[in-house]
C-alpha cells in the first residue's frame, strides 16, 4: 500500500491502546530501545510503524504477530507506535500507517517493504531478505552500495552483486531476446544520470544472479538505457526512469508491481516463475541415479514411502500419489524434488531417516547438502503434508543427521506398473510318487 493511500484509508477509531503485550513475540519499539535493539544488531529486522486508529493497522495485527511467532529466533519482528513516538517515525520518514521498514546489512538505510499484508507473504519476504544478506556476508559484499550506472548496463561492479547476468537490451536485439523468448523477462528502462536507477542498480544485479540460479534461467532480469535506445523507449510508452515492465511471451507488457529491493524482486520473479511453471515430476527410486540426481539438484527431495501394493492394490497408492502431486503442485514456487517408493524396496534409505517407527506411509525431507533430515509426524494428507512443509519453509520443526552421514545404498528395482499386485504362486507338490505307508512307518 502506497503510504498516502494509508493515510486516507485509515479511519479514526476509539481504541487507543497498544496492540503488542509482552506475552506476543513481537518487539515493541521505542525511542529508548531503537538504537539498541534495532540499529546495534546484527540481526535482520522487520519493523512495523503503526498508529493505534488506524483501521489497517489493526486488522495486520494478527498477521504480523503470526509471522513473528513463525520467525522466532530467525528474523526479528518490531513494531513502533509511531503516533506516540512521532519523532521516531520522522526520523524513517513515515507519512502513512502501518508502514514497514526492512533494516538488513545498512542500519542507516532501511528499505521500505512492500509485499503482501499477510502473514505468509511477510514470512516468505524476510526469509528473502535473510538469504539476500547471508550471501552478501559470505561474499563479503555490503548490500545497497550506491555506483552510477555506466550507458548501457555494463559498468563496474557494486556491492549489490556482478552485472554479469544483467542482460544489456538494445533497439537491435530485443524483439529476438525478449519478444520471441519462451521465457519471462524483467526489463529495467534506465537513465545513467537517474539517481533512483543508480540505486537501483546493485539490487537489479544481484537479484538478476538469484533469479537465475533459482528459476534455472526461466526468469531473465534485462536493463535497457532509455536515453540511447529511443525507439523501444518510445515503443513501450517509458516516461519515468526506472520503469521496470514485465514481458511474458503472447501477452502485453506489464507494469512490474514488486518492491525495489533484491529479495522484493527475486520474491516477485518467483511467482512469475510458479505461475507458468508445471508441478515438479514425482519420481519412483527405481535405482540409485534417479536419488542421486533429484537430491543433488534441489535444495531439499521430499520422500515418501508408501505401503506394499498388496496392502493398498493400486487405487489406495493412486491416492497416496495424487495427495503427493497436489503438494508438489503447491510448494512449485520452493522448486523441491519430490520422490517415492515402496516399503521394504530400499531398507538401506528407510533406516537411514529413521523410518519404520510411525508406520506407513511415510515421508521424510532431506537436505543432501547438510545431510539432515526431517520427518513427517502428522497425517499423510494434504492438510498434514502442508503443516509439515510450511514449517520446513519458515526453519521450524526438528531434524537430524541422515544415518551415516552419507545417502544409504540404493537398491536397483523394476519400476511400478500401475497395476494391483499379485501374491507369489506357490509350486504345487506332487504327492503321486510317495508311498504314505512308509512316511507313517517313518513317522513311527
Amino acid at each position: 500500500m502506497n503510504a498516502f493511500i494509508g493515510v486516507a484509508a485509515c479511519t479514526l477509531l476509539v481504541s487507543v491502546s497498544a496492540f503488542y503485550s509482552s506475552s506476543d513475540d513481537v518487539v515493541e519499539l521505542t525511542p529508548a530501545n531503537f538504537n539498541k535493539e534495532v540499529l546495534q544488531s546484527d540481526s535482520l529486522w522487520l519493523v512495523e510503524f503503526y498508529a493505534p486508529w488506524c483501521g489497517h493497522c489493526q486488522r495486520l495485527t494478527p498477521d504480523w504477530k503470526k509471522a513473528a511467532t513463525a520467525l522466532k529466533g530467525i528474523v526479528k519482528i518490531g513494531a513502533v507506535d509511531a503516533d506516540q513516538h512521532k519523532n521516531l517515525g520522522g526520523q524513517y520518514g513515515i507519512r502513512g500507517f502501518p508502514t514497514i521498514k526492512v533494516f538488513g546489512a545498512n542500519k542507516n538505510k532501511p528499505e521500505d517493504y512492500q509485499g503482501a499484508r499477510t502473514s505468509q507473504a511477510i514470512v516468505d519476504s524476510a526469509l528473502n531478505s535473510l538469504r539476500s544478506l547471508v550471501k552478501d556476508r559470505m561474499s563479503g559484499k555490503s548490500s545497497g552500495s550506491d555506483q552510477g550506472r555506466q550507458s548501457g548496463g555494463s559498468g563496474g561492479s557494486s556491492g549489490g552483486g556482478s552485472k554479469k547476468d544483467v542482460v544489456e537490451l538494445t533497439d537491435d536485439n530485443f524483439d529476438n531476446t525478449v519478444l520471441n523468448s519462451d521465457d519471462v523477462w524483467l526489463v529495467e528502462f534506465f537513465a545513467p544520470w537517474c539517481g533512483h536507477c543508480k540505486n537501483l542498480e546493485p539490487e537489479w544485479a544481484a537479484a538478476a544472479s538469484e533469479v537465475k540460479e533459482q528459476t534455472k534461467g526461466k526468469v531473465k532480469l534485462g536493463a535497457v538505457d532509455a536515453t540511447v535506445h529511443q525507439m523501444l523507449t518510445s515503443r513501450y510508452g517509458i516516461r519515468g526512469f526506472p520503469t521496470i515492465k514485465v514481458f511474458r511471451k503472447g501477452e502485453e507488457p506489464a507494469e512490474f508491481d514488486g518492491g525495489r529491493t533484491r529479495a522484493d524482486i527475486v520474491a516477485r520473479a518467483l511467482d512469475f516463475y510458479s505461475e507458468n511453471a508445471a508441478p515438479p515430476e514425482l519420481l519412483e527410486i527405481v535405482n540409485e541415479g534417479v536419488l542421486k540426481k533429484t537430491c543433488d539438484d534441489f535444495q531439499l527431495c521430499i520422500i515418501a514411502v508408501l505401503p506394499h501394493i498388496l496392502d493398498t492394490g493400486a487405487s489406495g497408492r493412486n491416492a497416496y500419489l495424487e495427495v503427493m502431486m497436489k503438494m508438489a503442485d503447491k510448494y512449485k514456487k520452493k522448486m523441491w524434488g519430490w520422490l517415492w517408493t515402496e516399503a521394504g524396496a530400499q531398507m538401506d534409505l528407510e533406516g537411514a531417516l529413521g523410518i519404520g517407527g510411525f508406520g506407513y506411509p511415510a515421508m521424510a525431507a532431506i537436505n543432501a547438502r547438510k545431510m539432515k533430515y526431517a520427518l513427517l509426524k502428522g497425517s499423510f494428507s494434504e492438510t498434514g503434508i502442508h503443516e509439515f512443509l510450511r514449517d520446513l519453509s519458515v526453519g521450524r520443526g526438528s531434524t537430524a543427521t541422515v544415518g551415516g552421514g552419507v545417502i544409504p545404498k540404493i537398491h536397483s528395482v523394476d519400476p511400478w506398473d500401475g497395476k494391483d499386485g499379485e501374491l507369489p504362486v506357490e509350486d504345487d507338490i506332487d504327492l503321486s510318487d510317495v508311498e504314505l505307508d512308509d512316511l507313517d512307518k517313518d513317522e513311527l
